[in-house]
């Protein structure tokens, strides 16, 4: 996946320094908007598969134009995730459910709470 993202990024730079590229933001978000709706219009999964392809992709342009390293990016979102996740499973079993028993209105508050605890400094 690593090299898959630098892959994305050096065709994407490369193709930019000859001028296909944006002038700013607003293609940017545009294509990303464009890119989601046709994701969501796929009809099976091959489609899917195709979008969803298209749509990392220009995610990985929008990191580009953002200065962000993607890689990064996403190794810091799943980190992050890991972290939440922890203190969900926690929760929850500190209420004496497991997981599998718990509602998804149950585990989505106990999500929410370890988002507030992390944010505040305290999870």
């Amino acid at each position: 996946m690593i090299d898959t993202l630098k892959h994305a990024e050096r065709r994407q730079q490369a193709a930019a320094e000859l001028g296909f590229d944006w002038p700013d933001m607003s293609g940017v978000w545009d294509k990303l908007q464009e890119e989601i709706r046709e994701l969501q219009q796929a009809g099976n999964p091959a489609e899917q598969t195709e979008e969803l392809g298209d749509l990392l992709f220009m995610l990985v342009n929008l990191a580009r134009h953002l200065g962000v390293d993607a890689q990064q990016a996403l190794q810091q979102g799943t980190q992050k995730f890991d972290r939440r996740f922890a203190v969900v499973c926690q929760l929850m079993q500190d209420r004496g459910l497991t997981m599998c028993a718990g509602t998804l209105p149950q585990m989505e508050a106990a999500w929410q709470l370890a988002k507030q605890q992390e944010r505040a400094g305290t999870g």
